[in-house]
């Protein structure tokens, strides 16, 4: 027990690091390669910012744990909205000027009800998970449309600072790129041992372990980027990590556990209970953030208030586990 609980602890400080680390080296990689900042911050700093969930719920499938799989990737939305802007807009007030997040949030919203449907019937197939896994590529297309469209975009000038700010030379972001990489799938490893021994341990389920422990642990690149963008000014990184990094969880974390392990039986609590709540909380921040009457912004009462629902959530849990 002890054993596990400092492996959770080791795997989540190697896997924060080990992200950043990979999201540096490959968005300066695709700088110098000649890509240009809004596609960078919208493809490559999106898939970096999700590849701990991305990672560690291939892992969780591949060893048999596709329960801890859909937990990390619903959880993870969870906590993104709820913990994270929460906590973001009560440090700095969250203003919306990008149109091009304002267009990634009905797209979110279409994305998360979509992810419902396929769950209703209590199961994921591999057509489910290729299905997901299509709508991903489908993404990725539209953002590199959208990003070429929309030059000049507010989102578009805070990514350029950013990656001037964090420009290195091409061997330097080479290695980090490759590096950083290894360094989540070892964190990823020992961070999903940890979690599996625990839940063995406690007699909780893998569905548990993923949207409480995993899911906090790997939304923690986002929380810190979401903080420090936020501090800068640069509100519309801080929203479209997460609106960005929430598509890419269901599409590609949830897809690729899928085509490694389909889950016959889901349990009727992660439908019932924890996609509900994100499709709740996603409605919320697209009320925010559109403003419908008053100018676009995630304030510190709305902040405080997405904080309380993080909490509100999770006491749920934790009474129903004691219970």
């Amino acid at each position: 027990m002890l054993l596990a609980l400092l492996a959770i602890i080791a795997g989540f400080a190697l896997l924060v690091w080990s992200a950043d680390r990979f999201v540096e080296g490959a968005a300066a990689t695709a700088k110098l390669a000649g890509l240009s900042p809004i596609l960078i911050g919208m493809v490559i700093v999106g898939f970096g910012t999700s590849a701990p969930e991305m990672v560690v719920s291939a892992m969780a499938a591949s060893d048999g744990n596709p329960d801890l799989a859909l937990g990390n990737a619903l959880g993870s939305n969870i906590v993104n909205i709820s913990l994270i802007l929460g906590v973001t807009a009560l440090i700095a007030p969250i203003a919306v000027q990008s149109n091009i997040v304002k267009k990634e949030l009905p797209l979110l919203v279409g994305v998360v009800l979509f992810c419902g449907y396929l769950l209703y019937d209590g199961t994921l197939t591999s057509i489910d998970a290729i299905l997901l896994l299509v709508g991903l590529f489908v993404f990725i297309a539209w953002s590199v449309y959208s990003g070429m469209k929309n030059s000049g975009d507010m989102l578009e000038q805070e990514f350029d600072k950013e990656l001037t700010d964090h420009s290195m030379p091409m061997g330097k972001a080479i290695f980090w790129l490759v590096a950083g990489l290894l360094l989540l799938i070892i964190s990823s490893r020992i961070l999903v041992w940890g979690a599996v021994e625990i839940a063995s341990a406690l007699g909780v389920s893998d569905l548990i372990i993923g949207l409480t422990i995993v899911a906090l642990g790997t939304s923690l690149p986002e929380l810190a980027a979401s903080v420090i963008a936020a501090k800068k000014g640069e509100h519309d990184i801080a929203i479209g990590n997460v609106v960005g990094s929430n598509i890419f969880n269901i599409l590609a974390v949830i897809g690729i556990a899928g085509i490694i392990h389909p889950i016959p039986k889901i349990s009727a609590e992660a439908f019932n209970r924890d996609w509900v709540v994100m499709l709740l909380l996603t409605l919320a921040l697209l009320i925010m953030a559109y403003g419908f009457g008053r100018k676009g912004k995630i304030n510190r009462v709305e902040g405080g208030t997405l904080l309380t629902a993080y909490f509100a959530y999770n006491g749920y849990l934790l009474i129903n586990l004691l219970g």
